[in-house]
């Protein structure tokens, strides 16, 4: 990603916002974090439909789809990770 995207970070930043509102309504993180996923999910999967011209056409192309979606939510996954273990405080869980 690039730093300079502010509008890209504006929009995680939104969705993280949202995420931690739902943490005063007496939800989990686990519950959130699932409701997020299947969300980022549904909404990839309109996407990618969204670009084909066929249910065919998309079909043959569906493995495709699924290895960049979790090919770029590893990437981004491993970066927040390897941030938390060299920043999060742990001593304030």
């Amino acid at each position: 990603m690039k730093e300079n995207n502010t509008g890209f970070l504006k929009r995680a930043d939104a969705f993280i916002a949202l995420a931690n509102e739902q943490l005063n309504q007496n939800l989990t993180q686990g519950e959130i974090s699932a409701s997020f996923m299947y969300g980022s999910a549904r909404f990839s999967a309109w996407m990618a439909a969204s670009s084909f011209e066929s249910a065919e056409d998309m079909k043959a192309e569906k493995d495709q789809v699924m290895e960049y979606f979790m090919q770029e939510y590893k990437l981004a996954l491993e970066e927040h990770l390897d941030n938390h273990i060299q920043n999060f405080d742990f001593s304030k869980k």
